[in-house]
């Protein structure tokens, strides 16, 4: 199907604007629930498979009903049926979570402030790019479609090199474009900028801080599936004290009530599955990453590893081509 047929979408763009580590864009910080990590040393973004352990946590919230019969056949003295009903659950759980911790999860794109540097696995192979001087390409456009609409989205881009093969460079996405506009862009790379420049922790004007406030205040309101009975109740507290012990419940309010316990051993098995593999594939990173992660790593970049091996030593850093 073509692109200019009624049924297929249309991007419509606009002028690209360029970002720059030591310019700021107008915008207050602002992060768009892609940041997995903000640490003392590093910041790293949210990969393809942030819904890693949907499917374990589908297997244990089926495994909990099987449980809640097993004991019931335990409580009537049916031994050999709740020996029967466990033996076939445990595997609902089991196999699922072995396939999502097992299998690698993409590499973050990681922000190092220690060696002020970027990181980032393109297909096991290993990218880079020194922070000073580094450039991001933001790009507001439409997508104009008979089903949709118009949508506005805009990308946030960066440039980085392949380690020890400085001539092969990719543009690396900065999180998903769809349903971000320009200035959300601009406001998220005011954040890493912030962060790299100012942090580890700073303020709603991208000042440095000593208190993590802000930081914190920005990361909690990426939603958390677990957290959801907890808010529900939260609201449902203040909605009884603003309604002045009228009735307050809705009959969403009452769903909400039946639905998100009987959901939370899901959403939390989802959770630790996610973080069990995230944890095992932080030593997927090479060694010249991984050691630059600690607080007592070295402070050298990669830029400077591959001057010392006489890798385009015709190039300074400052001369790293910018983005167009």
């Amino acid at each position: 199907m073509g692109m200019n047929t009624p049924e297929h979408p249309r991007y419509s763009a606009t002028p690209t604007v360029m970002l720059e580590a030591d310019k700021p864009t107008g915008e207050q910080p602002m992060e768009l629930f892609i940041t997995d990590e903000h640490t003392e040393y590093y910041l790293s973004l949210l990969g393809d498979e942030s819904i890693r352990g949907q499917l374990t946590g589908l297997g244990g919230w089926v495994f909990t009903l099987i449980l809640c019969v097993a004991v019931i056949c335990i409580l009537g003295g049916k031994w050999e049926g709740a020996y029967m009903i466990l033996g076939s659950g445990i595997p609902l759980v089991v196999l699922p979570f072995l396939w999502e911790t097992l299998r690698p999860l993409p590499l973050p794109i990681l922000f190092n402030r220690r060696t002020s540097e970027v990181y980032f696995d393109h297909d096991g192979d290993l990218y880079h790019a020194p922070w000073e001087g580094i450039s991001a390409v933001a790009n507001e456009f439409q997508l104009v479609g008979t089903q949709i609409g118009g949508m506005q989205n805009a990308s946030l881009e960066i440039r980085m090199w392949k380690f020890e093969e400085p001539e092969t460079a990719v543009m690396v996405s900065l999180g998903a474009p769809f349903g971000k506009s320009l200035s959300m862009q601009k406001g998220f790379w005011e954040y890493i900028r912030s962060y790299m420049n100012n942090g580890p922790y700073f303020d709603e004007n991208g000042n440095h801080s000593e208190s993590d406030a802000f930081v914190k205040s920005q990361l909690s309101v990426r939603p958390k599936m677990s957290d959801s009975f907890k808010q529900t109740l939260a609201q449902l507290k203040q909605a009884k004290k603003d309604a002045g012990g009228e009735n307050y419940l809705g009959a969403s309010d009452v769903v909400k009530l039946i639905l998100e316990p009987l959901l939370y051993p899901q959403d939390r098995i989802q959770e630790l599955t996610y973080s069990l593999a995230k944890r095992r594939s932080r030593n997927l990173w090479p060694k010249v990453v991984t050691e630059r992660l600690k607080a007592n790593g070295p402070i050298t970049r990669l830029v400077d590893l591959e001057h010392e091996q006489g890798v385009g030593v015709s190039k300074r850093v400052d001369q790293y081509p910018q983005c167009d």
